[in-house]
């Protein structure tokens, strides 16, 4: 297998499982262009979403030398040829030693098989942007859903080649929702899919689809300590997807804003036994030097360490609470909050300070090739 990278806590990416020569040969075509909307009723039919949907998945084949490929899976999002997959589908490496496939084949249900261009990549999102010559090859563009207003519970199907077999379904529910997981920059992705529908190495760069047969996220990662699935699957959100797509579509690429900050989550207890002065919010454990929460006066924990319950803290931290006006309960909040910034924007944000209140003003960063340690 030409690799299987382990991510913390034995979460892996679902993605490249090794195949054998490389095709390059392309059958004949067939025509039109359709559209998927909706399955139906909204009645959760398992076999009438893998009808009308896996004719858009593809199994990607990604070349990068003579001994090294990989494989995974993709999708269809528009009738100009354009397919999404995991940005780890096509690249190897992380942080700055990523680097592309040299070539890159999507292989489609009927057969079809043909080269495709790498139009980027986003490894803070594990999103990669594909673009194939469609010609009178017949594609269904699957739409991307909101995966804001998913909920726990739902039924999802995903579609992709685990282990390598091509165009197969598994099905179950979204088994929690807000899930972190790592990006191939060491980044977390946030706002993550969490599910029990069989994700295996090959399912990566799938699509996970509601009852409605839209797609509410890209499968990613498993968790396991063996390698195979095992109940828990992630999928990257789909509106996470869809900021990549747009600025991939742009330029190539996709730029995050940096604050340079590595926090805690504040919750009742711990903000009454360090007086925090809030009991929801982001602590501050390190800042960046020099970064663009140093320049602005936010400041980090001490050297001091104490252990509260099960872990460790460095007291004397802010505690951010809020940015550009939006409310900041956790780590999470935080990240989602600076989304939506530019590298280079200014923006406000509130900490408490020995249990007061103040806002600072901040010029945003843009965010390095790799986290720090």
């Amino acid at each position: 297998m030409r690799r299987a990278w382990i991510l913390a806590l034995a979460a892996l990416l679902a993605g490249c499982g090794s195949s054998g020569g490389t095709k390059t040969q392309t059958v004949e075509r067939t025509t039109t262009t359709e559209v998927v909307r909706s399955v139906g009723s909204g009645e959760f039919d398992a076999a009438g979403i893998y009808q009308r949907d896996a004719p858009s998945v593809v199994t990607i084949t990604s070349v990068f030398d003579a001994t090294s490929e990989g494989q995974g899976s993709g999708f269809v999002i528009s009738d100009k040829g354009e397919i999404v997959t995991n940005a780890h589908v096509v690249t190897d490496g992380t942080g700055p030693a990523l680097r592309k496939a040299h070539q890159v084949y999507v292989q489609f249900a009927d057969g079809n098989q043909i080269g495709a261009k790498i139009v980027g990549y986003d490894p803070n999102a594990d999103v990669g942007l594909l673009k194939i010559d469609p010609g009178d090859l017949r594609l269904r563009a699957l739409p991307l859903g909101d995966s804001s207003r998913i909920a726990v519970g739902e039924p999802v199907a995903a579609i992709g080649s685990p282990f390598g077999e091509q165009q197969s379904l598994s099905a179950g529910i979204v088994s929690a929702t807000n899930r972190q997981i790592k990006s191939l920059t060491g980044f977390d992705i946030g706002g993550a899919i969490q599910t029990d529908a069989a994700i295996n190495r090959g399912n990566s760069g799938g699509p996970l689809l509601d009852s409605q047969g839209q797609v509410i996220g890209i499968n990613s990662q498993i968790e396991s300590s063996s390698g195979s699935g095992s109940g828990v699957g992630f999928a990257v959100p789909s509106n996470a997807v869809k900021h990549s797509v747009d600025q991939l579509r742009a330029t190539g690429k996709v730029d995050y804003a940096f604050l340079g900050v590595s926090t805690q989550d504040v919750y009742p207890q711990l903000g009454q036994r360090f007086r925090l002065g809030t009991d929801r919010g982001a602590w501050v454990q390190q800042v960046t030097p020099g970064g663009p929460a140093d320049k602005a006066g936010i400041r980090g924990g001490g050297t001091r360490e104490v252990q509260f319950q099960v872990a460790p803290y460095n007291l004397g931290g802010d505690v951010i609470v809020a940015v550009a006006g939006r409310p900041v309960h956790n780590a999470a909040d935080l990240a989602a909050s600076l989304e939506p910034l530019r590298p280079g924007q200014e923006t406000q944000i509130d900490i408490v300070r020995n249990g007061q209140r103040k806002t600072v003003t901040v010029q945003l960063g843009k965010r390095p090739q790799a986290a720090g340690p």
